[in-house]
């Protein structure tokens, strides 16, 4: 193991929370090397979990172990598991959807289910809200400490299981296609769409093409107009729209040095489609 340990929760900065975790896997192994996705998940948001450590995880080393904490069921029955990448990562986290986009544009080669008999915090045995402590942090340092194994964490799991989201994906429509809007590139407001790339390129668009796009919340026509298609925002003048393939590789809108999002009350989720076809 690499000692490498990536924090993912929504619990924010205003409390202990993140430092009490910290503490725990300092006081496994003072040598590791712990570092931060993201803590401003919406609270109790389980798809941006998912989404956001799809959009880390390829650029980390194998070994690396990610633990993620977005749990709107602790204490409840739900599952703790460790999941291992084909590209040798590991995911501690509840069994909630948290590894759903991992699974699908990664792949999961084993999971395995915590023991918490053997993998919790020792005097912790009588809290059952801070399992990000107690269980995840806990479980994740002593594996990326090589302080237990993978085979250590418990039984494996079948793959078939687990808890995964459902995903929209993208679908054939006249003249384009439709997905969803998954996601914001928070701080700028470009919405990120669950269209990829090569889907979106084998529908005939070409840089500099002005594309329709239209946008629905929950069937109703909210936005459309005619926007072009950039390599980058300096393509179009500030204040301008362009549709662009974002770092994700994934089909993106936005304005150039403004918020798509804010601008037209743009919002993600199921309830948000968006449709971009030719003209």
């Amino acid at each position: 193991m690499n000692k490498l340990l990536v924090f993912q929760t929504d619990f924010g900065l205003d409390d202990g929370a993140i430092s009490a975790m910290e503490g725990v896997a300092f006081s496994v192994d003072f040598d590791l090397n712990i570092r931060h996705l993201t803590h401003n998940i919406p609270p109790y948001n389980i798809f941006d979990a998912s989404y956001r450590l799809h959009q880390a995880m390829n650029y980390w080393p194998e070994g690396t172990v990610f633990v993620s904490v977005v749990d709107p069921g602790v204490g409840s029955e739900r599952k703790s598991i460790v999941a291992k990448t084909v590209t040798g990562q590991y995911i501690v986290t509840p069994d909630n959807g948290t590894i759903t986009h991992i699974n699908k544009f990664i792949g999961i080669e084993e999971i395995r289910l915590i023991e918490e008999g053997t993998n919790r915090l020792k005097n912790s045995e009588l809290s059952y809200t801070f399992y990000g402590r107690d269980v995840y942090a806990y479980t994740g340092a002593r594996l990326a400490s090589g302080t237990i194994s993978f085979e250590d964490i418990g039984p494996v799991m079948n793959k078939d299981e687990v808890v995964l989201l459902e995903l929209y994906g993208c679908h054939d429509i006249e003249n384009g296609v439709m997905g969803q809007i998954d996601i914001l590139d928070v701080r700028f407001g470009s919405l990120w769409t669950s269209i990829p790339y090569e889907k979106f390129r084998q529908c005939g668009f070409n840089l500099g093409d002005d594309i329709l796009v239209e946008i629905l919340h929950d069937g109703t026509k909210v936005y459309s107009n005619m926007i072009n298609y950039g390599k980058s925002f300096a393509d179009v003048a500030i204040n301008e729209p362009l549709i662009y393939m974002n770092s994700a590789y994934h089909m993106a809108v936005a304005i150039n040095q403004g918020s798509f999002s804010k601008a037209y009350g743009i919002g993600t989720g199921k309830d948000w489609k968006i449709t971009m076809t030719m003209k």
